[in-house]
């Protein structure tokens, strides 16, 4: 039988005594933008970034001539990695601001220098934009890595969306032979566009929904949603070959609408050849880490990630 995590249902409860009854109806991106956009102003305004970090924005263009704006978060001491990170926001949501405090604590306690992509969103901008400049900036990240972070290798992470960008880039960066990429981090990451029906099991515990995913996939792959013209650089989970992708680190709540296809494309990728660090949370629902970061499953989950990212 699957429960919550004490300590979660406590924040769990919390979260949906101020989330209105009704949840928006499938396709409503503009509510639920708003309200993830808010969720996420909220944790950044409780969570102060440390100031031992040196944060710098810049831009780079995409491949279509868009500018990127990017954000580099890099701690005192000499950083080994150069770390390109891609936020969640169900393809739809997030920006830059909303996961300062993930970075900036990401650089501060793994000692790794972070580079946070603000990505166009759907549906304004569906596939492939936020790809495209997902790739530009691990583009910038390799050709500028000595000069910026020197002796640094670079790598690839992301949470949710953000992780389903970044097992995309990562593949799309091996066929077009841009590398190195020393690691791809995949936290409870969106990979798979055909997931829209839940384990009834899980489904009392799900913070992203059934509706939600095919709303924020409906927004980014336009009239290919549903049919068999999407392509791996837009769901992973379609990929025929994984062989010589980049090491991967990938985490998962098992309450979380995305346990099955993280565990399926952890295995796959094990399958071709790929060095995997699989770790399923019991108890754990999606984003956990962001709503309950004191609860001890956060915790833990936190230091595996910062002792991976410690040893790129």
């Amino acid at each position: 039988m699957l429960n919550i995590d004490n300590e979660l249902l406590e924040a769990a409860s919390a979260i949906a005594a101020a989330v209105p009854p009704t949840p928006p109806l499938v396709d409503d991106w503009k509510t639920r933008r708003a309200n993830i956009d808010a969720l996420y102003a909220g944790l950044a305004a409780a969570n102060t970034p440390d100031d031992h970090i040196e944060v710098v924005d810049f831009t780079v263009p995409s491949s279509d001539g868009h500018t990127i704006p990017l954000r580099l978060y890099k701690p005192e001491n000499l950083p080994n990695a150069l770390v390109v990170y891609v936020h969640g926001g169900g393809l739809i949501a997030g920006s830059l601001d909303g996961y300062d405090h993930v970075c900036s604590r990401y650089a501060l306690e793994a000692g790794v220098a972070m580079i946070a992509v603000d990505y166009r969103l759907a549906p304004e901008s569906p596939f492939p934009k936020a790809v495209e400049d997902c790739i530009a900036a691990v583009q910038w990240a390799i050709e500028h890595a000595a000069e910026r972070v020197p002796g640094a290798c670079v790598a690839l992470m992301g949470d949710s969306a953000g992780g389903g960008l970044a097992a995309a880039t990562a593949l799309v960066c091996r066929d077009r032979r841009i590398g190195p990429l020393a690691a791809q981090i995949l936290v409870y990451p969106m990979l798979d566009d055909r997931t829209a029906v839940a384990d009834p099991a899980v489904e009392p515990f799900l913070a992203w929904s059934v509706a939600d995913n095919i709303t924020g996939w409906r927004a980014y792959l336009g009239d290919k949603y549903g049919t068999d013209d999407v392509p791996a650089s837009a769901s992973v989970a379609r990929a025929g070959s994984l062989h010589d992708l980049p090491a991967a680190y990938l985490e998962v709540g098992q309450l979380d609408l995305f346990c099955a296809e993280t565990v399926t494309y952890a295995t796959r990728l094990m399958e071709h050849g790929v060095a995997v660090h699989l770790c399923v949370r019991p108890g754990a629902f999606h984003g956990f880490d962001q709503l309950a970061p004191a609860s001890r499953v956060a915790q833990s989950a936190f230091a595996d990630r910062v002792a991976f990212l410690q040893g790129l």
